[in-house]
């Protein structure tokens, strides 16, 4: 018999649960509920069989008196449809009392242990449908960051943004220091670059008068996998005219206290071991950071043997720029658990950020941080054609000096900026970071569905 293409008007198990809930023990509704989902559990018990039927809301158990053959002949793992009506057993568990089922589609491949589900960390990675199918947690935190994507989405929306989408194949990558994947288009004989960020598209946006815009997309970096980097990654970018940093921190600030406390009801998490409140930031420049820790300097080979003073490896680091990064990563960033917004960086850093007032060699930017990493960075950016070529022609300076991250430069961008642009803060915030943060997570491969992974062999 050919199993059934649909089964309409279905519900969650959790709308059953409920139903079930306000009954007294023994007592069965008179509700009458279509249920859909998986079989992962089969008891038997006199005339009586028990099965546990999953679906995407949680489990809940069915109760088929006098179970005829099809109930009989299901194999765990079977996708079944079901019709009955809420109960709560004498025992007082909210169930389902079966009236009728269908089998929807048949299980080919035998299931992981139902009882202590995926244990193998690798092969929940490569088999995420297994993981999810047999692991609470793992669902869990996927729904949590589906809410939070939505809080965010809320947040900016109600604040006027506009959402948009920019190229993710571009004629020039930039807007970041990272290398890029290639590829080929057949047709225009021509190479482009998956993007490593939409900043420069977005701020286009702001040029042709947008004034608030953002977008939540995938950025790509050819680079090393780690516990907070994948290859493939979501973030979002924020562009708002007629703002600076200052108020870029206000919003940042905002947006991630909200996304907390509508996924969580609260604002404090459990994160590497500490207990953090997103509500409360605190504010640390920069260059008192690196002085705190005796590596503040402009001189280049100062930087470098106080570094190598301390046996760290300067060996890939070519350019003063990379060594106060290196010393950053090293020193800095690991301190900072409690969220902490560092900010006032130097301009060989920051190719897109306006100087300060005060010190024409420290700029407009800000990054910030919980429990030791950084979940992203912002700035006053440069809103001259004149200024932003010459900041392209300081970073191609840096990629003589060796650095393979340099900013290579745009002239169409720079041609859309002599157009005018109002003054103008930017943001970005590593979408899969945050949902670390809030899912307790250590590893950005838990909150990915689909992680970078080796080839096996």
């Amino acid at each position: 018999m050919t199993p059934p293409k649909r089964f309409p008007d279905r519900r969650f198990t959790t709308d059953a649960r409920e139903l079930a809930d306000v009954l007294e023990p023994g007592v069965t509704g008179v509700d009458s509920v279509r249920l859909a989902g998986r079989v992962l559990a089969r008891r038997g018990h006199g005339g009586i069989v028990f099965l546990d039927l999953l679906d995407r809301s949680g489990k809940l158990q069915l109760v088929v008196q006098d179970p005829p053959d099809e109930v009989r002949n299901l194999d765990l793992g079977d996708i079944v449809g079901v019709t009955g009506h809420p109960m709560k057993t004498k025992r007082g568990e909210p169930s389902l009392a079966v009236a009728s089922l269908e089998l929807l589609a048949k299980i080919r491949s035998p299931l992981p242990d139902t009882f202590h589900g995926m244990t193998d960390v690798e092969q929940r990675y490569r088999r995420r449908y297994l993981d999810l199918l047999m692991n609470e947690d793992t669902r869990a935190d996927f729904l949590l960051r589906a809410r939070m994507v939505s809080s965010i989405r809320r947040t900016l929306d109600g604040d006027g943004f506009v959402e948009v989408e920019t190229p993710v194949l571009q004629p020039n990558y930039g807007g970041a220091f990272a290398r890029p994947f290639v590829t080929h288009h057949n047709e225009l004989d021509q190479d482009l670059y998956l993007r490593i960020a939409t900043e420069l598209y977005l701020k286009r946006l702001i040029v042709g008068g947008l004034e608030r815009v953002y977008e939540i997309g995938k950025d790509f970096r050819n680079e090393g996998v780690s516990y907070k980097h994948n290859p493939e990654f979501t973030m979002l970018e924020w562009y708002e005219a007629y703002a600076d940093y200052e108020d870029t921190m206000r919003r940042m600030e905002d947006v991630v206290a909200r996304a907390a406390d509508d996924t969580l009801g609260t604002t404090r998490v459990q994160f590497r071991g500490h207990d953090i409140d997103l509500a409360r930031w605190q504010r640390v420049k920069l260059v008192d950071a690196l002085d705190a820790h005796g590596l503040w300097t402009r001189d280049e080979a100062e930087l470098r043997a106080r570094l190598r003073e301390r046996n760290v490896d300067t060996t890939h680091d070519r350019t003063w720029a990379q060594l106060v990064d290196h010393a950053l990563s090293h020193y800095v960033e690991p301190a900072l658990v409690e969220p902490t917004i560092l900010h006032d960086y130097p301009i060989e850093l920051s190719p897109f950020a306006r100087a300060t007032d005060d010190d024409p060699t420290i700029v407009e930017r800000f990054e910030y941080y919980v429990g030791g990493m950084e979940l992203g960075n912002a700035f006053t950016e440069i809103n001259d054609s004149e200024e932003q070529q010459s900041r392209f022609a300081m970073q191609q300076q840096e990629g003589a000096g060796g650095n393979v991250e340099a900013e290579p430069g745009d002239p169409d961008y720079v041609q859309a900026l002599s157009y005018g642009m109002p003054p103008t803060g930017g943001l970005g915030l590593g979408i899969d970071r945050l949902a670390m943060v809030l899912s307790g997570r250590e590893s950005i491969r838990d909150v990915i569905l689909f992680p970078a992974l080796r080839e096996q062999k």
